[in-house]
């Protein structure tokens, strides 16, 4: 029996990522890790469709929170302002970032699960001015997909250009760069790309960065991104996580890319919340305003998370706890990895058996 990881990353890997993580040790200085770097960064702004004149992959060895912070720190102009909004832990951690590095910046900040509240937005932008507007995208918190078009409507309103937490949803969601007005966007490889922890990116407006301060060294985009133009790397990436990157792209695109992973993902969550509905556990927010990546569900009546979690996980299944406050009242369960029809019928029955 195999264990299947429905937590939000890492993912359950398929044999051929897996199998690529045994390809042969590599200097990052040579010409092979060259090659292998220039088709990451293409393939990944071939998930979008993205121009590569106008739009870089700036690839770097860290978590989706390094991609994020080298974002933030990079993309910010020396007298720039960012509107960080907050519905959930990552965009609170998104104005911790900008609070240590000394970013200018003010929060809108909402209830955890709550939609964002563009009144409020639009009244801060008004007394601003502000040069960019951070978001997660999707916040896993709870599981709702922020809308970025309206947000994003908005923001072109007052002359702001939108920052993009994407580490839980590039790869699955739509993030529509140039209709958006998006600046960057921070991803990872270990979510919806089916990849392994270690390897991050930025996806980033090159003319976003003709500008950019000084405020880090190991996060400084503007000095990775001449130096992997040139075909090198400021300093050293994990070989062999970007080896399985380059197989997880392979097995995304041969797949049918994001439009195919976005319909895997709404299917295996479709059928899972139907199965716990069954058993009379709801989730916290509608079908609608949830990601297809992950929901958060309500703790049944006298069932504590770590009963349920200890319960799953003998029989092969890994959930994840709530966060803060919601910790006492929520499990997630997310959709994401290399999970069969058998996998998902033994889950459904697992679930019986522990809830019914």
């Amino acid at each position: 029996m195999r264990t299947i990881l429905l937590n939000p990353g890492p993912v359950t890997l398929s044999a051929r990522v897996r199998a690529a993580l045994t390809r042969p040790d590599l200097c990052h200085r040579e010409d092979e890790f060259a090659t292998l770097q220039d088709g990451l960064r293409r393939k990944l702004l071939a998930v979008e469709d993205l121009d590569p004149a106008r739009w870089a992959a700036v690839l770097l060895t860290g978590s989706g929170t390094a991609a994020v912070e080298a974002m933030l720190v990079s993309c910010v102009p020396a007298d720039g302002r960012v509107l960080v909004i907050e519905n959930g832990v990552y965009g609170e951690r998104m104005q911790r970032i900008c609070a240590a590095y000394g970013i200018d910046h003010a929060r809108v900040h909402g209830g955890w699960g709550e939609a964002v509240d563009l009144d409020a937005v639009r009244t801060a932008l008004a007394g601003g001015p502000y040069t960019h507007v951070a978001v997660v995208h999707h916040e896993t918190t709870t599981g709702r997909l922020n809308d970025l078009a309206a947000l994003g409507a908005v923001c072109r309103d007052a002359g702001a250009r939108l920052l993009v937490d994407g580490v839980s949803s590039f790869g699955a969601e739509t993030v529509a760069f140039d209709r958006w007005g998006l600046d960057a966007c921070a991803a990872t490889a270990n979510k919806c790309l089916h990849g392994v922890p270690g390897t991050a990116f930025v996806i980033v407006r090159r003319e976003a960065l003709a500008a950019a301060p000084s405020r880090g060294v190991y996060l400084d985009l503007a000095d990775y991104l001449a130096r992997q133009d040139a075909h090198g790397t400021p300093f050293t990436q994990s070989v062999q996580t970007f080896y399985a990157l380059d197989e997880a792209l392979d097995e995304f695109f041969e797949a049918g890319g994001r439009a195919a992973r976005q319909a895997l993902f709404t299917a295996r969550m479709r059928r899972i919340r139907d199965r716990l509905e069954q058993l009379g556990v709801r989730g916290i927010l509608p079908v609608a305003e949830c990601s297809c990546v992950l929901h958060a569900f309500e703790l049944p009546a006298g069932r504590s998370y770590a009963a349920l979690h200890d319960a799953l996980k003998a029989r092969g299944f890994i959930i994840y706890a709530g966060q803060g406050a919601l910790s006492e009242q929520v499990f997630r369960i997310s959709a994401m990895g290399d999970i069969g029809e058998e996998d998902l019928a033994r889950l459904e029955a697992a679930l019986g058996e522990i809830l019914a």
